[in-house]
């Protein structure tokens, strides 16, 4: 008998609008519907979603209205009253290099898992594994292992950065081991994932990069501007080209300056390009996001982690490829070597990322759901299937209280997170 859960008692947002005391219907691994609880709305739901707004009145019930009182014990039947909060959609990360002490870099599928484990009991449901300057063998190694896992659905894909990147915006990237984008090179990383190769970042300035660009369109990987020196010409060179990302808007590319603005401006100012922001009070100001949001909009803006193994622990020492990270104050950087002090990655986690959006930045929470999840879903081009709390969509969800901490997270009619247990 499949299970049947119904989750009550929380405001839910929905694709075009919140819910107000709502609902949301489990069977199985699928939502079967999401909408108020009983009857009609009652007006839009109170705090940051009152005054952030960012779209229409909420919209009715969507699937039939179920009843629920609970049924006989061994009818399947669950009703769950949450008693206040949140119940948004399981975040999607684009971005992730690893975390809980592991790394997707080490290309071994236990480790991976430990990684993946960390992110979902931060509400992350969704992800890819993003990797770190290699070696090419070693990172078409890497790329292999990781597959398995993006073949058994633990992840959404392989993201590449570098080594196809600019020295001069190397970042945490070990510099000896940067090539340029040569397309047989790129090829050979996109083959080892064997399908699964869902984006790579380059800096497509570097000789062969605008045809690597090509070539990864043409073959339905995500091209993504990044760790570039590019002018703003050449930025728009790319994007006609056929790239549709910009990795960590404003790190690890030239400054948006009023006589020479640069890639900044050409990625923002396109409607084409969906740009990844790092959220945690580190990479970006807070004045910096908000230009960044507020031109680009919620549709084009996903937030990521760029988290790297430290992301869920303590301060230490963490490897981050073939490098050594210190991480001190929960801020990673480079611990030694040519790029020793560089900002290495984040140790953020997605549910952070939300609760700064709405409470720091002044976010509605609508605008935050949907460059947490339904924007990089749609990048991704799994929208019909994760992004957001819609009948036939899977059971991905995130229980957040009226502060926006996280309660509870379910990733395909499962609980990660129990929100009565925490």
């Amino acid at each position: 008998m499949v299970q049947r859960t119904h989750l009550t008692g929380a405001r839910v947002v929905l694709p075009d609008g919140v819910v107000d005391s709502g609902r949301v219907t489990v069977e199985g691994t699928r939502i079967t519907a999401a909408g108020p609880a009983a009857g009609p709305v009652a007006g839009p739901a109170a705090g940051h979603a009152a005054g952030h707004a960012a779209g229409p009145t909420p919209r009715p019930a969507a699937g039939p209205a179920p009843d629920l009182a609970p049924g006989p014990a061994d009818s399947g039947e669950r009703a769950l009253d949450l008693g206040g909060g949140w119940i948004v959609p399981g975040f999607v990360d684009l971005h992730v290099h690893g975390g809980g002490g592991a790394s997707f870099s080490a290309g071994a599928p236990e480790e991976a898992l430990t990684a993946i484990g960390t992110h979902r009991r931060h509400g992350t449901t969704t992800m890819l594994a993003s990797t770190v300057t290699g070696d090419l063998d070693d990172l078409a190694r890497q790329a292999a292992a990781l597959s398995e896992l993006a073949e058994q659905g633990e992840l959404a894909g392989i993201h590449f950065e570098g080594p196809f990147i600019s020295a001069h915006r190397c970042g945490a990237h070990q510099p000896s081991l940067l090539r340029e984008p040569d397309p047989a090179d790129v090829r050979k990383l996109v083959d080892a994932a064997r399908g699964t190769a869902r984006m790579m970042t380059l800096a497509p300035e570097l000789p062969g990069g605008l045809e690597s660009v090509r070539l990864l369109a043409d073959s339905g990987v995500l091209a993504a501007v990044g760790h570039t020196d590019s002018s703003y010409e050449a930025a728009l060179e790319a994007v006609e080209a056929g790239a549709t990302v910009a990795t960590h808007l404003f790190n690890a590319m030239p400054p948006l300056l009023h006589r020479t603005p640069g890639p900044v401006a050409a990625l923002l100012e396109d409607e084409r390009i969906t740009v990844e922001l790092i959220n945690d009070g580190t990479h970006l100001h807070p004045a910096v996001l908000g230009l960044a949001f507020h031109r680009a909009g919620a549709d084009r803006v996903a937030f990521i982690t760029d988290a790297m193994g430290a992301a869920g622990m303590n301060d230490g020492r963490y490897p981050l490829g073939p490098m050594e990270v210190e991480v001190r104050n929960g801020v990673a950087r480079i611990s030694d070597g040519p790029t020793a002090g560089s900002i290495a990655g984040s140790t953020l986690t997605l549910d952070r990322a939300f609760r700064r959006a709405v409470t720091v930045d002044g976010l509605g929470v609508e605008a935050a759901v949907r460059a947490l999840s339904a924007t990089p879903a749609r990048v991704l081009g799994i929208a019909d299937r994760v992004g957001s709390l819609e009948p036939g969509k899977d059971a991905d969800l995130v229980v957040l209280d009226d502060d926006f901490r996280l309660r509870g997270v379910m990733r395909r009619g499962a609980w990660v997170v129990h929100p009565e247990h925490g």
